[in-house]
């Protein structure tokens, strides 16, 4: 079985029915699989071949999930680009992966120009796009090879590296969501909102909910505003959010209490546990939070709804999945007693097989086993407890931010003799990206430097203008005590 048998098999079972209704309309399951072939012809007839990477860069929409499954279609390897990165991420990954297509929404293309120009095969979602699909028959012979996409993250000096993801994984990943996030398959009457991006969080549940026969109804961006109506007017059942998203709803002047939703997942950065306890009394009691990274396709563990009544297991990552084995172990790979502080481990079919240049899969992977740089504990019933991550890695409102790389960018404004980059809590974007330095450059030189190289989420929120940075006793800057300080 691969995905494209499983949508294949939904668009004869399902095909009268919507499959997605978005800001490019509605589209049934027929027409759906009928776009999806005449777009992975037109890829092939412009020159792309299997195995060729082609980047795909675009907003929420419904063309995003029809791209997705005709590069499988087409045997093509797909590079999914966030909208939301700096040009200078574009490149990079450019770089590694040495695309030879660009499929990219029509408003995108000048922030990709210059990675577009050395493409060979260049699509523009918009006129282009719908006159290719228009002008090919289906392609009739599928080619599906293994490997369907590069999801890309980065190490800790901010070097991208590509996460190589095959059918198996995408398979794994929706008998995962479906029986252990959502609670059961859903059923094909559900209706899944994608409030955020679909390259993040809500793009894990595109599949479950195409072999269920499913509507997926697409936001082109998060607004609370639109979630409650979509919720009360549009037959919404199952979401999947951001911490921050949940505080932006909790927020709202007249957030209702969300009676028809069945499922609000929540993952991607932590949240405090005062927060869940008032999202569970003031949107649903259906929360259920999971635990996941790029190189282990979420969900690894679960925290469902059961507990999620006991307030003593708030800030718990939950149980592992069905399909997955996990482990804490010490600096020499041997597990750790019960109740104790290690790496968190884990294996099997969810794991990926390695990165796309071989690049640290010496390092990640040992023994079978992924080693995730979390550090954690696992308490007597099973559950995960996450800590401190190995490295410095900031989560803030779900995006994962090195601060290597924004202390490199500091550091090329005149006047700065020293910078340290680090995350401070946050109740509403789990961690504020905060930069000490030293020198007499002044914020508003650093905060337009930073916009100028650096993807919106990057940028610091705060930053603080020190006499003398605090030392450790080995001499080097001393984060935690600037942490401790905010």
């Amino acid at each position: 079985m691969n995905v494209i048998e499983l949508f294949t098999r939904s668009a004869t079972r399902f095909g009268d029915r919507i499959a997605l209704e978005g800001p490019q309309g509605r589209v049934g399951y027929a027409e759906l699989a009928d776009r999806v072939f005449r777009l992975a012809a037109g890829l092939r007839e412009r020159g792309l071949r299997p195995g060729d990477r082609v980047l795909d860069l675009q907003p929420n929409q419904n063309s995003y999930l029809e791209t997705d499954l005709a590069c499988m279609v087409a045997g093509l390897v797909r590079v999914a680009l966030n909208h939301r990165l700096h040009p200078a991420d574009y490149r990079r990954i450019a770089d590694d992966c040495e695309p030879r297509g660009f499929i990219a929404d029509a408003s995108l293309v000048d922030k990709a120009a210059d990675v577009m120009d050395r493409c060979d095969v260049r699509v523009v979602v918009g006129d282009d796009y719908d006159r290719l699909i228009g002008d090919s028959e289906p392609l009739r012979a599928p080619d599906i090879r293994p490997l369907v996409s590069l999801n890309y993250t980065s190490g800790t000096t901010g070097a991208p590296k590509g996460v190589r993801r095959h059918h198996q994984h995408r398979l794994t990943s929706m008998v995962n969501m479906s029986l252990d996030v959502l609670g059961g398959w859903p059923n094909p009457d559900d209706v899944y909102l994608h409030a955020g991006p679909i390259t993040h969080t809500s793009g894990l549940f595109v599949l479950p909910f195409l072999a269920a026969g499913a509507k997926q109804l697409i936001l082109p961006s998060f607004d609370s505003g639109a979630v409650f109506d979509a919720v009360a007017n549009r037959g919404v059942t199952h979401t999947a959010l951001v911490p921050t998203m949940i505080a932006r709803l909790l927020a709202h002047p007249e957030a209702p209490f969300l009676d028809t939703v069945k499922m609000l997942a929540y993952a991607g950065a932590p949240m405090p546990a005062d927060q869940i306890a008032a999202a569970r009394h003031r949107l649903t009691r259906n929360l259920t939070q999971y635990y996941g990274l790029v190189e282990a396709i979420p969900p690894v563990t679960i925290l469902d709804p059961t507990d999620h009544a006991d307030a003593s297991l708030l800030a718990s990552a939950g149980r592992p999945g069905r399909l997955i084995e996990l482990a804490v172990v010490d600096d020499d790979g041997r597990p750790v007693p019960t109740g104790e502080s290690g790496e968190v481990v884990t294996r099997g079919p969810h794991v990926m097989p390695g990165y796309w240049r071989g690049e640290s899969d010496a390092k990640a992977l040992r023994d079978g086993w992924l080693y995730t740089g979390d550090l954690g504990r696992l308490d007597e019933n099973g559950r995960l407890w996450l800590g401190d991550r190995k490295s410095d890695m900031i989560l803030t409102g779900a995006y994962n931010v090195y601060p290597r790389e924004i202390e490199i960018v500091m550091s090329g404004v005149d006047g700065v003799t020293g910078v340290a980059v680090y995350g401070v809590p946050d109740p509403e974007w789990g961690q504020r990206i905060t930069a000490a330095y030293t020198g007499t450059a002044t914020e508003d030189q650093l905060r337009d430097h930073c916009r100028a190289h650096l993807a919106g989420f990057k940028v610091p929120k705060r930053f603080r203008r020190l006499d003398r940075f605090p030392t450790a006793a080995t001499g080097k800057i001393d984060k935690k005590a600037l942490i401790a300080d905010g």
